[in-house]
């Protein structure tokens, strides 16, 4: 058995996607659920009650900076004037939208909705917002102007797919933390759906808490874009939070989020009765760029990542973009692909390795980066997330986080595309075991779990030394 076991693992290797097919599937199967998550609570005395409820079992640093302030803010509105903001906003894509989000969240974790993948959900976005705020990787940055703690997960809106409201909009109701939205179906089903949370609390979470990082990242895309003409500086520029948070993304999961990225549209794609590809036209009123000029993108992140097998995953992302590619047609103008391909370079470039002046002369790729030793977990992960056993020590003793954890499923669903809602329940399972362990939501005031670390006096080399005179 042992030996078989060795043969599978060898067998099953993530560039040769042999799962690509079944990761798609499993992502529309996703896609096209019913399931909406609890119902939006629109009695305002009815939602107070069950705030004050579950007010009490959040962890000290949620008490202050979200549910607290967030209660008062829904106590002092009234019934009147919190009906005045629901009938305002019907369809929910406003204020509206953003108090009943930050409240579902808060109800969501208080009253224990799908408690295991809840928690699971929480600890990966937990581990991606604190990964850009600890010590270790952030040295010589300042914290970021707004935002204490990472977001709070929350499930609902399918229709809307994973999405943020990011710190400077949750401020408005007094709470210092943005919300993350899943839907709710990817609890158990789309499991490539959760790389894009890198997206989401990497990226958007991120470069809202910065004040005027968008718009210097920007303003260096338009710099160093202008020579290619076509009108692509203000194209990509113009969808900075969108195309700096599918870097940022990358950054932290490694390759995992950008093959993941072309997955998951496949999936969406086919769940709405389209060809399971990339879109190649890039609309003028879309913030995001086309499909296609995104997996140009992460093709060209990740072979600026420093692991040993970023070339490699450049070349098969940017053929799986290839196959998809029609026509490119951004912002009503026909673009060549090889243009397409040079403005996503020149992107990538600017944005992982540009230093921008509010990072204090840094770049985002000085600050998080996917290295071998990030790789080296990935695959120790990979079997273990699959048969369901204990995960093992990590390969040199580096830390394990819950990023590790999604790229590893991920990859594994790529690799084989064989039992996947078992794969992605392991991975709920081991993401709850990390949550356990998590400071931020023990009984301790403690905002980010990266910056407790001790700084030693005596080099690591002599302290694993054994003692004795």
């Amino acid at each position: 058995m042992a030996s078989t076991s060795k043969k599978a693992d060898k067998a099953a290797d993530p560039l040769k996607l042999a799962g690509m097919k079944a990761v798609i599937d499993d992502a529309c199967l996703a896609a096209v659920s019913n399931s909406s998550g609890p119902i939006d609570p629109t009695n305002h005395t009815a939602f107070v009650k069950r705030l004050k409820a579950v007010q009490g079992k959040f962890p000290p640093v949620y008490e202050q900076y979200y549910v607290q302030p967030y209660i008062k803010t829904i106590v002092d509105l009234g019934p009147t004037k919190f009906n005045q903001v629901l009938k305002r906003d019907p369809k929910r894509e406003g204020a509206a939208g953003l108090m009943m989000d930050l409240g579902q969240a808060i109800l969501q974790h208080g009253e224990g909705y799908a408690k295991a993948p809840t928690r699971a959900f929480q600890e990966f976005i937990s581990d991606l917002y604190d990964g850009f705020l600890s010590a270790a990787d952030r040295r010589g940055v300042k914290q970021p102007d707004l935002g204490v703690i990472p977001p709070l997960a929350k499930w609902g809106n399918p229709d809307f797919g994973p999405y943020t409201w990011p710190i400077d909009a949750s401020e408005s109701f007094g709470v210092e933390a943005a919300v993350v939205n899943m839907p709710p179906a990817n609890a158990e089903h789309g499991l490539v759906a959760w790389a894009a949370l890198g997206h989401e609390t990497a990226g958007h979470d991120i470069l809202h808490a910065d004040t005027g990082l968008q718009a210097e990242l920007a303003d260096m895309l338009r710099t160093n874009l202008a020579s290619l003409g076509q009108g692509l500086s203000d194209y990509w520029a113009d969808r900075i939070d969108e195309t700096a948070s599918d870097v940022m993304g990358i950054l932290n999961l490694g390759p995992a989020a950008g093959i993941g990225l072309i997955a998951y549209f496949r999936g969406l794609g086919k769940a709405y009765g389209q060809p399971a590809r990339l879109g190649s036209i890039g609309y003028e009123d879309d913030p995001h760029p086309a499909d296609i000029v995104r997996g140009y993108l992460a093709a060209e992140v990740v072979v600026l990542l420093s692991f040993a097998g970023h070339t490699a995953w450049s070349k098969l992302i940017a053929a799986e973009t290839d196959k998809d590619r029609d026509t490119i047609v951004l912002a009503g103008k026909t673009i060549t692909a090889a243009v397409a391909r040079k403005s996503a370079r020149i992107v990538a470039k600017t944005l992982v390795k540009g230093k921008a002046k509010a990072l204090e002369n840094h770049a985002l790729g000085d600050i998080q980066g996917w290295a071998d030793s990030d790789e080296a977990i990935l695959q120790a992960m990979r079997a273990p997330l699959r048969d369901g056993k204990p995960l093992p020590p990590t390969p040199g003793g580096k830390k394990l986080y819950a990023a590790h954890l999604v790229s590893a499923a991920v990859m594994e669903a790529l690799a084989t595309g064989q039992n996947l809602g078992t794969l992605q329940a392991n991975l709920i399972k081991a993401l709850n075991d990390l949550h356990d362990g998590n400071p931020s939501w023990g009984p301790l005031f403690i905002a980010h779990p990266g910056q407790m670390r001790r700084d030693y006096f005596v080099p690591a080399a002599l302290r694993r030394l054994q003692r004795g005179c």
